[in-house]
């Protein structure tokens, strides 16, 4: 009896599963229905359960960090926990917040709103006015989704403004131009969408307008990915930063007001920029000679804002990278450029004034060497910036500390989270294996000390749009696999910024193969180094990391004993058709194209999977309101494989967006049935304290 082992490399677009791409349809519904079934009766024991609520009690823990934003002198925070699982919005004071229970002001219980208005609400952002912060426009979203409503919300008197600005459903948002104006970045309305699905215009909406009626004031191309808008107040007078965004890494910049946008700026695309008062600083992807002068890919360059507008290219360089020296972004606080900076994986910052004299550097005191460590702005606005900071620190076996920075002070400790797990006995070591080509590939390991070539190794990698993975406290990680005696890596595979443009460019496009061979170049060298043998490896990744692993299972099948492919991107050939999917072509190639589609097919793994080959077993669990990769990817590629009679199994629960859940309990599940899967494949029964 022959296996139908379509659509294959030959015949890339005979496709039997496509049904399953229609998110809502019965057919499909029922297919889910089933596989979840079989997934849970398969993996969702015992065991499962107690791990499941053992992560859920974690996740809702009343002494996590409540991550707060200033607004208008207010500490404000969006909080999660088992008695308010969509959340509450709060706001309280720094003196009150300092102490170890603070008292919290709650603004918007959002179980009780989705209750009384019968709609599976989740708060996904919050824009808020100037000054005293009256008003709020809230983006609600069902289920998690990328899409959002936006409905206006009198902050004093925690409740909707009746007749207030509300949006229909659609991706994007609104910034305040005034109290009774906003310049609105949403893809709702006729025409108003890019084939990326996201705004096409801005459009100036005032109190009391109709929404299709509201003047475009900006637009771009359909094929272009989108445009939005940035209210600048740091300047001598107000204006508007008009961004179109040509692909995900490209982009035009345009100086205006709110009539729209009159000065594009002189500029190249592939440009990081941030203004700030009569400031800004600039860095390229690719080398640029500009007034005379020619300055490295990745070099950061400062200069008067007024100046360059008459002119003047005579610019000041503020940061320039080494091999393995890659600026991770940067951001304006009142009048300072912060430049966080990983060298050799290192965290630095480094912080840059510029002034009439030039641009003075120093350093940023009292922050670890080693680490993970994030530094933002305290308060939500630029223009009501004072330059206080919030540090983040944190280790694979470090819970976060959350740290003000108060000018230029040290650091001092706000909050500290709880230790979740015992690290008794364990160890955090950096290793390098050699890829395919003789690059060094860094990884991060951490378990217990010495090797036993048996140890249950869990290796996780993403190796896409100059993400940089870091090895942080995760919890999940932590309770259930490192206290229970396993090992987990963290690989720092190319298409990341960990090493900058460079580094990220090397696993884009055609070079997507290679970050995959960098990921099992590290599996290879974790059995080279006695640390464990192949079947005792289970990987995870998700969303780009979902062409990892399902390359995974088709190029390196012997490198593994279980794969966990969670919100994935798999179908090369048709990803530009689904969803968010023709964002991407910047970074994979255009299947409609024959020249990059000769790439692509090598890396679709829905294409290139065979029949008659030794898989090892794979879950793939997305979401139904994941609105950015579509959810037929994993289950066009749970159909396949099963048709080919391997063992694939399939988890879509209905809400959660791209993620895990759209609440603790649901997150918790996710995680804990994934690995469930996973020790079970390696043949690893945990111990349990």
């Amino acid at each position: 009896m022959s296996v139908d082992d379509r659509p294959t490399i030959a015949a890339p677009d005979d496709d039997p599963h496509l049904w399953l791409e229609e998110i809502e349809g019965d057919r499909a519904l029922d297919f889910i229905e089933r596989q979840n079934a079989l997934t849970l009766e398969k993996f969702g024991n015992a065991g499962f359960a107690r791990d499941r609520d053992t992560l859920a009690a974690i996740y809702d823990r009343p002494d996590n960090i409540p991550y707060v934003t200033r607004r208008g002198g207010l500490l404000y925070n969006f909080w999660k926990d088992a008695n308010n699982p969509r959340g509450i919005w709060r706001r309280t004071t720094l003196e009150e917040f300092r102490k170890a229970n603070p008292n919290w002001d709650t603004l918007l219980d959002v179980d009780k709103l989705a209750t009384e208005e019968d709609q599976d609400w989740i708060l996904n952002g919050i824009e808020t006015q100037l000054g005293t912060h009256p008003r709020a426009m809230l983006s609600l979203s069902r289920g998690g989704s990328d899409a959002v409503t936006l409905r206006e919300f009198d902050i004093d008197a925690r409740s909707f403004v009746a007749d207030g600005f509300a949006l229909p459903e659609a991706k994007g948002g609104a910034q305040w131009f005034d109290s009774d104006t906003l310049l609105l970045s949403s893809a709702y309305g006729e025409a108003m969408t890019t084939t990326s699905g996201y705004a096409r215009t801005v459009r100036l909406l005032r109190r009391g307008t109709d929404v299709n009626q509201a003047p475009v004031v900006f637009e771009t191309a359909p094929d272009n990915m989108g445009v939005f808008s940035d209210v600048d107040r740091t300047g001598a007078s107000l204006r508007v930063w008009f961004v179109e965004r040509l692909d995900f890494f490209n982009y035009n910049l345009w100086l205006g007001d709110e009539t729209g946008a009159g000065l594009k700026l002189d500029l190249p695309t592939d440009i990081w920029m941030q203004a700030h008062r009569d400031w800004f600083a600039v860095k390229r992807r690719t080398a640029w000679t500009v007034g005379g002068k020619t300055y490295a890919a990745d070099t950061v360059l400062g200069i008067s804002l007024s100046a360059f507008l008459a002119g003047d290219r005579d610019f000041t360089v503020v940061f320039e990278p080494g091999p393995r020296r890659a600026l991770q972004g940067f951001f304006w606080s009142d009048g300072r450029l912060v430049l966080p900076i990983l060298d050799e994986l290192r965290p630095v910052f480094e912080i840059f004034t510029p002034s009439a004299k030039g641009w003075s550097r120093a350093g940023l005191p009292g922050l670890p060497e080693i680490g993970v460590v994030d530094v933002w702005r305290l308060d939500s606005h630029e223009s009501e910036d004072n330059g206080d900071l919030l540090a983040n620190i944190q280790g694979p076996l470090t819970p976060s500390s959350l740290m003000l920075i108060e000018g230029v002070e040290s650091p001092t400790v706000l909050k500290q989270a709880p230790r979740t797990f015992s690290a008794d006995g364990l160890v955090v070591t950096q290793h390098e294996a050699i890829s395919i080509d003789g690059e060094r590939i860094p990884y991060i390991q951490t378990g217990p000390a010495g090797e036993t070539g048996d140890a249950p190794v869990h290796l996780n990698g993403y190796g896409g749009f100059a993400i940089s993975m870091r090895p942080s406290y995760n919890s999940a990680i932590g309770k259930l696999w490192l206290e229970r005696g396993g090992i987990s890596v963290v690989a720092n595979i190319r298409g990341g910024g960990e090493f900058g443009t460079r580094w990220h460019d090397a696993g884009r496009y055609a070079g997507k193969r290679l970050a995959h061979d960098d990921f099992a170049a590290v599996a290879a060298d974790l059995v080279r180094r006695g640390v464990t043998r192949p079947g005792r490896i289970a990987a995870e990744g998700g969303s780009n990391g979902g062409i990892l692993i399902t390359n995974m299972l088709t190029r390196y099948p012997e490198r593994f004993g279980a794969l966990f492919c969670t919100i994935p991107l798999i179908d090369m050939r048709r990803y530009t058709k689904l969803l968010a999917g023709a964002s991407w072509i910047a970074e994979y190639g255009d299947p409609d194209k024959p020249e990059e589609w000769a790439w692509l097919k090598t890396y679709s793994a829905y294409h290139t999977a065979t029949a008659g080959q030794k898989y090892p077993p794979i879950l793939i669990a997305t979401t139904r309101r994941d609105d950015r990769v579509h959810p037929g990817h994993a289950r066009k590629m749970t159909a396949k494989l099963q048709a080919m009679e391997y063992e694939a199994y399939l988890y879509e629960p209905a809400a959660g967006g791209h993620g895990y859940g759209k609440d603790n309990k649901e997150r918790a599940a996710f995680t804990a049935l994934g690995y469930a899967f996973l020790k079970s494949k390696i043949g690893w029964v945990d111990q349990v304290g």
